[in-house]
């Protein structure tokens, strides 16, 4: 008999055991899987802006087989609004004359993302700004320098993020002091 209680207690160690072990695998698995997924995000993330930095279409402003050669040399681009204020949506086939804004880079220059400043050592311009701004062709300090009022407007209308941010930060002097440096 007390070789029978001997050899049940082993059996229940070996079993007490093997769940010890398979709950800390299950355990371990799950947390890999948790710390690996952001990972994954990440280099998912990394990877689209990536592959995005390499479009052709985002090298250039103005070389557009569907664009006509008249509008190819015109110092302008033709916005279309897509988002309103705090990223409503705008209608896709809408036409309205106030969702058509257009940029003049006569007064202020073009640059290209060869030419590209750190625009985010202007107070009050993050990453986020920075691509909204690069997205409608303003790259370097020189050219936010130079901004008019008009050019101010269109621009805060365009990037539709913080308006007013332009006059209230002094971009246009910021972009001076840098630009000099």
């Amino acid at each position: 008999m007390l070789d029978f209680l001997n050899e049940a207690n082993w059996w229940c160690l070996i079993l007490l055991l093997f769940l010890a072990f398979l709950l800390g695998w299950f355990l371990s698995k799950w947390k890999l899987k948790r710390k690996f997924e952001a990972e994954l995000d990440e280099c998912k993330r990394l990877n689209s802006k990536f592959r995005n930095a390499n479009n052709p279409k985002a090298k250039t402003t103005f070389s557009s087989p569907s664009v006509p050669k008249t509008q190819q040399t015109d110092n302008t681009i033709k916005a279309i609004k897509t988002r309103d204020h705090g990223g409503v949506a705008v209608g896709e086939n809408s036409t309205n004359k106030s969702d058509t804004l257009t940029l003049n880079f006569d007064s202020f220059g073009k640059a290209d993302a060869s030419q590209k400043d750190d625009l985010k050592l202007i107070s009050g311009v993050g990453p986020f700004i920075e691509e909204k701004l690069n997205g409608i062709g303003i790259y370097t300090f020189d050219q936010i320098s130079k901004f008019k009022k008009e050019d101010i407007e269109t621009v805060t209308e365009l990037i539709k993020f913080f308006p007013g941010r332009i006059e209230r930060d002094k971009w246009t002097d910021q972009a001076k002091n840098l630009k000099d440096k």
